[in-house]
């Protein structure tokens, strides 16, 4: 079976080189070319016809095709990509005023059920594979001619439930010799699976982690994400405070603010009260509304007396910039409608 050469980490390129009679070197040769966009290795000129013909029988560059993409007045791009077994993700380009962001999916579909979600309905599919992964970053600068300088995974699909395949992901897209993006540059998202965050807390990463929380007891999160049956909100936290003792890092309580469901001043003091004193900030996220969804976004009024009263219990807390909403720019709702129009 041809290998998908992006899904190869740099001591596995290396290994099969060595296999080819080759030089380790080389590794170096053709990880700089695969993350400049090359997608044939005929275009790899400083390698040797003969080695570039044994590639070409055993090896292949994966690629991703843009099957539909949407541009925002806010500059912010939305791409569909179609893989090669033809299934679709989704990947978001944004900018601020630190530099050019990708949120990329980790898989096709997604297991998790959160109920205000678009990806949900759909169900999961498959993971996505670390080549699959990268490619979406290296598809997204040769398409905007953008230098990609942080990574979120936030798009389709739970993270920590493709975990190999992630590790594999974030320590090719840390090589010096490709893509170079620092590990503190990195935000992985997570419904909140434990064993997940724990495994994080050992990888020496130092990666930014942040919690889809959503609500601030479980009585009301199992209504919404059902994974909280499993990982209630105390064990979450358990879990988040060794994350921030052994990496330092802050956490990020993302919470999409429903109207009439978590809302309220007392679930404003609710979760003030479930994280207090800790390594965090909260981000206060405008419900991206799905058709057909029992859930409404809050209005700007409540938004902004939910973040006082976590201000006044003294916790970081930002409303997050609504990017691309012209253009269904949250997760799920491109290829939710593309394949409900199929």
């Amino acid at each position: 079976m041809s290998i998908d050469i992006l899904n190869l980490s740099y001591e596995e390129l290396e290994e099969l080189l060595v296999k080819l009679g080759e030089k380790k070197y080389r590794a170096k040769q053709i990880t700089g070319w695969l993350f400049k966009g090359v997608k044939d290795f005929d275009s790899i000129t400083d390698l040797s016809k003969k080695l570039r013909d044994m590639l070409d029988e055993i090896a292949y560059i994966g690629e991703l095709k843009i099957q539909d993409k949407h541009v925002s007045r806010d500059g912010t791009i939305k791409y569909l990509f179609k893989l090669e077994d033809n299934n679709l993700i989704e990947s978001v380009l944004m900018e601020y005023k630190y530099g050019f962001t990708a949120c990329i999916s980790s898989q096709v579909g997604c297991k998790m059920g959160c109920k205000f979600c678009a990806s949900s309905e759909l169900g999961f599919v498959r993971n996505l594979t670390a080549g699959e992964m990268l490619d979406q970053i290296l598809s997204i600068q040769k398409d905007s001619n953008n230098r990609i300088g942080n990574v979120v995974i936030m798009g389709i699909g739970e993270p920590l439930d493709n975990y190999e395949n992630l590790m594999k992901f974030l320590r090719q897209a840390n090589l010096p010799e490709g893509l170079n993006i620092s590990y503190r540059r990195i935000t992985i998202s997570t419904c909140g699976l434990v064993p997940g965050i724990l495994r994080l807390a050992d990888e020496g990463m130092s990666v930014n982690l942040s919690i889809s929380l959503h609500a601030p007891d479980d009585a009301k999160r199992e209504k919404i994400m059902p994974v909280n049956k499993a990982y209630s909100i105390d064990k979450i936290i358990s879990a988040c405070n060794i994350y921030t003792e052994k990496t330092k890092r802050r956490i990020t309580f993302e919470y999409a603010m429903i109207k009439d469901f978590n809302d309220s001043e007392q679930d404003a003091v609710s979760l003030a009260g479930k994280i207090k004193n800790m390594l965090s900030h909260v981000n206060l996220i405008p419900l991206n509304y799905i058709e057909g969804s029992e859930f409404k976004p809050s209005d700007r009024k409540r938004i902004e007396k939910f973040k006082k009263i976590l201000e006044n219990n003294g916790i970081p807390v930002t409303i997050r910039r609504e990017l691309g909403d012209d253009i269904n720019a949250a997760c799920g709702q491109l290829r939710r409608s593309v394949i409900n129009r199929n």
